[in-house]
């Protein structure tokens, strides 16, 4: 049986966090066909998140607690140090991605030997809040430019939800601390996976009034990542 960790960090997440390891904790009691641990990062949060989640200890099975912002990218580090599971799955904490997805995202490993499996907001059928069309836009092109550079037909490679497995991308080989680290972790996922798969999820987006914190601008850094690391994979062969 695989075991998978779950990486969720949270930066000024009062508001969702308990709710969202509530979800997390019912969507894992309720699968046996896999064994979890749940690694929570509180990334310097100036709120009451940390407050909450030593409250809450019975949500989680690790949590670090850091001093000042690392940023989502360095928060996810922390985790990915932490983390013994045989795959990694990423969870954001605002509830915008819904863990009873976390199903149709093991089904692939436990069915196909998937080693990575990407949750899509763009394959029907699953509900999703229509939300910026601009973003979708930029994921579309970021999209395009990751299928192009590594000849792959993902529909949504920004997606929250990355499972993969762990052996595929050693902590100390990842390089980037920021919102760009995702498609890093990917790039470098798929360099070495021979069986990687996409499965539709639900998604209610936030609008920057609920907190949402992406830039259009971070498409940019994204782009950059993308190309330099797959140079890096060119380069290591």
């Amino acid at each position: 049986m695989e075991k998978i960790s779950i990486i969720v960090p949270a930066h000024n997440e009062e508001q969702t966090i308990v709710s969202l390891l509530q979800a997390v904790r019912a969507a894992t009691e309720a699968l046996s066909i896999a064994m979890f641990e749940v690694i929570v990062i509180d990334d310097g949060s100036r709120d009451t998140t940390r407050a909450l989640l030593l409250a809450a200890p019975e949500l989680y099975d690790h949590l670090i607690v850091l001093d000042h912002q690392h940023g989502k990218g360095g928060a996810v580090q922390k985790g990915l140090q932490r983390a013994t599971g045989d795959f990694v799955l990423f969870q954001d904490a605002d509830l915008e991605y819904d863990p009873r997805d976390y199903a149709a995202l093991i089904a692939p490993i436990i069915e196909h030997g998937a080693q990575v499996v990407i949750g899509s907001r763009f394959i029907a059928p699953r509900m999703t809040r229509v939300f910026y069309f601009w973003h979708k836009m930029g994921n579309r092109l970021i999209t395009l430019v990751f299928n192009l550079l590594n000849n792959t037909t993902f529909t949504d490679i920004y997606s929250c939800y990355l499972l993969y497995q762990r052996s595929l991308v050693p902590v100390e080989s990842i390089r980037t601390r920021s919102w760009e680290q995702h498609g890093e972790i990917l790039s470098l996922a798929v360099g070495k996976a021979k069986v990687l798969y996409e499965v539709p999820v639900s998604y209610r987006g936030r609008s920057y009034a609920e907190g949402k914190k992406i830039r259009p601008s971070d498409i940019f850094r994204v782009f950059y990542v993308l190309i330099l690391t797959r140079l890096r994979r060119v380069l290591d062969r």
